[in-house]
């Protein structure tokens, strides 16, 4: 019997135990099948205090950044949104985001998809259809709570979500950070099917690039891009099927690295047609953003602040976030370039910031973080979910 299919044999069972002893099950599989978003909170912390691997002295510091979170807006809420990150990430993507969506008026959750929050390696096994599971089961408790239920998700989590919320006409809304519907390399479909022979596509020991930081991965396995190419695909196959009506926001960059941004673009003009619906795109003015006032642009390159251009997970994070923000702790070095002129990076020399990848003559490049536009993608997304002007 494969081992995924006996880990759940012997996990399952022992959830209820998990959560009365904080116990949880010594697996890579995160627990799943809980009643409310509490015992999904608590079960996950006790499965990451067992699985994890820890990459600071403050355990229990990356145990908040990392578990499932939840922020209440200060009267009872009526609305509520489920966040999902994307592939390699964690929860702590929408710590910025969660907490202007609660200021909101909105009941704001995240979810940990199996196979993050531990270690790389757990996702060797995980299944598109466990994090499809996460997501349907977090939505559900959070309906029985609330009377409107919007869904958001960053890359690979807006694939997830966009899926959902197509076969379940009841979801308000979508809020969508660097949607994934179609991956930049056109060999992403390979993955599929090399797993089994090649399952790390960047070796795991190659003594150069970090396995992983206090709040993501760094390296993924051949499994999870092969996941995340499937999520690609169930979103193209809805949006080729019929358009979306529900208000969406989407906020992408011109240089993503990861998403073929001129797809994103066109699926926003041609399939999201609610007139509330805007996309902002950060990056040089396309063409076809003069023929609808509901594309929205700015420019990405900003010297002053030694940005080169805009990255794909940058886009949520403010410039006063405690762990990616301007003066951050979490500078990400490895972008693509030299081992040399990642040392410098990792020496704290003077850098520019960029996606991943970017490089030019004489400059050291770290990944860009935050968004320098952030409180005013603030005022945008609240102008699509009806809580602020548009």
């Amino acid at each position: 019997m494969p081992k995924p299919i006996v880990r759940a044999l012997l996990c399952r069972p022992a959830l209820l135990l998990c959560a009365l002893t904080l116990q949880a099950c010594a697996s890579g599989e995160v627990p799943l099948g809980q009643a409310s978003f509490a015992d999904y909170r608590q079960q996950t912390i006790a499965w990451m205090q067992q699985n994890r691997t820890f990459q600071t002295d403050d355990h229990a510091a990356e145990i908040e950044w990392n578990a499932p979170r939840e922020w209440r807006p200060d009267a009872a809420p009526t609305r509520g949104i489920l966040l999902v990150h994307g592939l390699g990430d964690s929860p702590w993507s929408f710590n910025d985001v969660g907490q202007k969506l609660a200021q909101q008026g909105f009941l704001v959750r995240t979810v940990l998809l199996p196979g993050h929050g531990s270690k790389p390696a757990d996702m060797l096994d995980v299944t598109l259809g466990q994090w499809q599971q996460v997501v349907r089961e977090q939505t559900q408790i959070l309906q029985r709570e609330v009377p409107t239920v919007y869904l958001g998700g960053f890359s690979t989590g807006a694939n997830l979500v966009l899926d959902y919320a197509y076969e379940h006409p009841e979801i308000a809304g979508l809020v969508l950070f660097s949607p994934a519907f179609k991956p930049e390399n056109t060999y992403a479909w390979l993955t599929q099917y090399i797993g089994w022979f090649r399952p790390w596509l960047a070796k795991p020991d190659d003594g150069i690039r970090p396995m992983q930081t206090p709040v993501r991965y760094l390296n993924v396995p051949t499994n999870g891009f092969a996941q995340f190419y499937r999520s690609a695909l169930l979103a193209q196959k809805h949006l080729k099927q019929v358009p979306y009506d529900k208000p969406v926001f989407v906020a992408i960059t011109q240089h993503d690295s990861v998403l073929d941004t001129a797809f994103v673009l066109d699926t926003f003009n041609t399939r999201f047609n609610h007139p509330d619906s805007r996309l902002i795109w950060y990056g040089d003015n396309p063409a076809t953003a003069a023929k609808t006032p509901r594309v929205l642009v700015r420019n990405d390159f900003m010297p002053a602040y030694r940005i080169a251009q805009f990255s794909h997970m940058g886009l949520m994070f403010s410039p006063d976030d405690p762990l990616y923000g301007k003066d951050g702790n979490q500078r990400i070095c490895w972008n693509g370039q030299e081992t040399e002129a990642m040392r410098k990076c990792l020496d704290g020399e003077p850098v520019w910031y960029s996606d991943w990848g970017h490089r030019e003559p004489g400059k050291v490049f770290a990944r860009l973080t935050y968004n320098p536009y952030f409180e005013w993608q603030t005022g945008v997304m609240a102008g699509v979910l009806g809580t602020g002007p548009g």
